[in-house]
């Protein structure tokens, strides 16, 4: 293949990083579909229902695609998730309100994974796929937002007075603890906002899964995971507050008393671990363009906390024998990696 060429050469091997981001969205769009298929069981709001067709059909059409470019590989299916890990027949565990909440986290989580994904793709057909799940990510993002706006179910970032004139900044600009604290600047607002957007989400779901889950490890393991979310959400509200700016409100009232679980124990660890691990991506988001000490060390508390709940989800999801090994480098050691310590 020459230099600059955009073509894919014929029988071009899949790269690591191609089997990887295909790997991990088989995974999530097999979760999603489960998910998304039992919230449509019970939904009254035609807006909403249409919004979780439209999203549905996209995890759909994710997952087609993917599963032809790996059988194309002889690259082995995942078993991910499937009719065995959901329960069409359960009754309903969340408004219809949460719905929309959900798939804006999940949009936002879906533009993580495809647009880092991107430009690490260099095979045509499959640059051209994570493309299109690129934009289509994006759609439905915006159409999210649409329906949260038009219901009133979401509260925008707060305001902060334009600029009068451009300035340069000194060296109390980083002070946190001592001297002069300058108040936060925009970018740090938006991201407490973001990452407080984000946990009172993912802490309604827990909520949710703490009440139907039937291993009491697993319920034990889902309740520290709320605790880590509740620490996080005060410590970024306090920050709010003390800015005088107002704070999103929790969503677990959308969460109903039903104690009969729609999914499986299996796809409840996989997700809580999913989206833990989506919060550090946020979190060191926000630490890129924190300025202030104080900030800083709220962040890194906040992803050391996280790192050590998804660490002990991770041991007991493979306990259970449930963790599927992601495509890897075969090593004299571990052979087909069939090793166990």
């Amino acid at each position: 293949m020459k230099a600059g060429s955009n073509k894919t050469a014929p029988n071009e091997k899949l790269t690591s990083a191609e089997m990887g981001k295909l790997w991990a969205t088989y995974m999530g769009n097999s979760m999603a579909i489960c998910v998304l298929s039992y919230f449509l069981q019970h939904v009254e709001d035609q807006d909403v229902k249409n919004l979780l067709e439209h999203a549905l059909k996209l995890s759909k059409e994710f997952i087609n695609t993917t599963k032809a470019i790996l059988e194309k590989e002889n690259f082995p299916i995942p078993d991910g998730f499937g009719e065995k890990d959901v329960n069409m027949g359960a009754p309903r565990l969340f408004e219809d309100q949460y719905y929309v909440h959900y798939l804006k986290y999940t949009a936002k989580a879906g533009m993580s994974i495809y647009s880092v994904g991107l430009p690490l793709m260099f095979r045509k057909d499959i640059e051209e796929f994570f493309r299109h799940c690129v934009v289509s990510t994006m759609d439905l993002m915006k159409y999210t937002k649409d329906v949260l706006i038009s219901k009133g179910f979401i509260m925008k970032p707060p305001f902060i007075p334009l600029p009068e004139k451009v300035e340069y900044v000194h060296r109390d600009f980083l002070n946190g603890f001592f001297g002069h604290v300058r108040p936060m600047q925009a970018l740090e607002i938006a991201h407490f906002y973001d990452s407080i957007e984000t946990a009172t989400t993912s802490r309604a779901l827990l909520t949710a899964f703490i009440q139907v889950a039937k291993d009491e490890k697993i319920r034990q393991l889902l309740e520290r995971g709320k605790e880590v979310i509740t620490a996080n959400m005060e410590s970024f509200s306090q920050k709010l507050h003390d800015e005088n700016f107002p704070v999103q409100p929790s969503l677990d009232h959308l969460v109903t008393k039903s104690a009969f679980s729609p999914f499986s124990d299996k796809l409840m660890l996989f997700h809580s671990m999913d989206m833990s691990a989506m919060k550090i991506r946020i979190f060191g988001n926000s630490l890129a363009v924190d300025g202030r000490h104080d900030i800083a060390l709220v962040y890194t508390k906040a992803v050391m906390r996280i790192a050590s709940f998804v660490e002990q989800a991770t041991k007991l999801f493979i306990d259970k024998g449930w963790m599927e090994k992601p495509p890897m480098r075969i090593t004299e050691r571990y052979g087909l990696y069939d090793h166990k310590e």
